[in-house]
């Protein structure tokens, strides 16, 4: 049992560490792209607000149950962007432009989306079709 309890805090514990990469990943990559300055502290004061909505929807999701399944990674995200946008205005006095916004949430989709995906293409991949899949494939005589 204790092994069980293990491994899924080791799931949720990667799942939490990818998205906080995936967000410290975009915001490193506009920085350096608006020449900013690419400095740890730097990156991390621009992926704050973001880190603070993805971490409220990981609550609102309940992350810890299902930490790579799609639907909490599409939680996970939107808090990360409507929560982090509006952190962004109004507590770190940053711009919230219309083309900044959907930069952001189409770059953050791929990345807190995308790497749930991949891992579950990646799962279903080295899993060997069930009967009844190769059944329903194989023509009737």
């Amino acid at each position: 049992m204790r092994d069980g309890r293990r491994s899924g805090a080791a799931r949720v514990l990667i799942a939490v560490l990818a998205d906080a990469a995936a967000i410290v990943i975009f915001a490193a990559l506009g920085r350096g792209s608006h020449e900013e300055g690419v400095t740890a502290g730097g990156v991390l004061v621009t992926a704050a607000p973001f880190l603070i909505g993805a971490a409220a929807g990981w609550l609102a999701a309940r992350g810890w149950r299902r930490p790579s399944a799609p639907t909490t990674g599409v939680v996970v995200w939107a808090a990360a962007v409507g929560v982090g946008m509006v952190l962004r205005g109004l507590v770190f006095d940053r711009g919230v432009a219309p083309s900044f916004v959907v930069v952001a949430a189409v770059a953050l989709g791929l990345l807190i989306v995308g790497w749930r995906l991949v891992a579950r293409g990646r799962g279903r991949a080295g899993q060997p079709r069930s009967q009844s899949s190769t059944a329903s494939s194989t023509p009737a005589p």
